[in-house]
C-alpha cells in the first residue's frame, strides 16, 4: 500500500486523475507520455478492466441501504448471475466489516443513516465489487476522526495483503499512526516526484 504525499496543489489528486484515466477531472492539468501499469502501457479504456477509483466525496443514493448499494454496484458492473451477486455483495458486507448496518440506509445531512466511517466504507465496497488487481483512494481519511481514519486505513491494508490489491492512497497530514500503516511512499511538489 502506497502513500501519495505532498502540499495542497502539489498534484496528488491529479496524479491518480491520470492513472485512473480521469484526466479530464483534473482542470488545468495535462499531461505528456503514457501510463504504464506492470510494464504494460495502460490506454484510458483499459483501466476498468483492472482498476477502480475511490473518490475523496463519495456519491452513494441516500435512500438506498448498505445492502442495496452494493447490490446495485453488482448489477452495475459485474456479469455475475442473481446467486454470483449475493455471494460478492455478503463477501464484501462480510470484509468490511458492515453486516451490523447492512439494511440502514446511507442517508444524507437530513435523514440519519450510517457513520462517516462506514459510508466511506461503503464506497470502497462498491469499488472492490468487481474484484480489481489496483485500487486507487483519493484522500480515504478525509473528513473522518483520527480513530475511524485508522480503522479504513487497516483495512485497506487487510484488503491488500490477503486479496493481492495494490492500493495507490492520496493521503494529506497523516498522523504518525496513519503513516506506519503504508509500506511506500511517494511525495509530489509542483507536480514533479520529489522522494519515493
Amino acid at each position: 500500500m502506497m502513500a501519495i504525499m505532498g502540499g495542497s496543489g502539489s498534484g496528488k489528486s491529479s496524479f491518480l486523475n491520470i492513472i485512473g484515466a480521469r484526466l479530464a477531472l483534473s482542470p488545468g492539468c495535462t499531461s505528456s507520455g503514457k501510463v504504464m501499469v506492470n510494464n504494460r502501457v495502460v490506454r484510458p479504456v483499459d483501466f476498468g478492466k483492472f482498476g477502480a477509483f475511490v473518490q475523496q466525496d463519495d456519491i452513494l443514493l441516500d435512500a438506498f441501504t448498505v445492502e442495496e448499494t452494493l447490490r446495485f454496484a453488482a448489477k452495475l458492473k459485474t456479469s455475475l448471475n442473481y446467486e454470483g451477486r449475493e455471494e460478492k455483495i455478503n463477501d464484501i458486507i462480510d470484509r468490511l466489516g458492515l453486516d451490523h448496518c447492512r439494511h440502514t440506509r446511507i442517508g444524507n445531512a437530513l435523514v440519519k443513516g450510517v457513520s462517516g466511517g462506514e459510508r466511506k466504507r461503503v464506497s470502497i465496497g462498491f469499488e472492490l465489487i468487481t474484484d480489481p488487481t489496483l485500487l486507487l483512494c483519493d484522500e480515504p481519511s478525509s473528513g473522518l476522526d483520527s480513530s475511524t481514519s485508522l480503522k479504513i486505513l487497516k483495512m485497506l491494508k487487510d484488503e491488500a495483503r490477503f486479496n493481492h490489491l495494490t492500493i495507490l492512497c492520496t493521503i494529506h497530514m497523516p498522523s504518525a499512526e496513519l503513516f506506519h500503516t503504508f509500506d511506500r511512499l511517494l511525495l509530489l511538489q509542483d507536480g514533479y516526484q520529489v522522494y519515493q
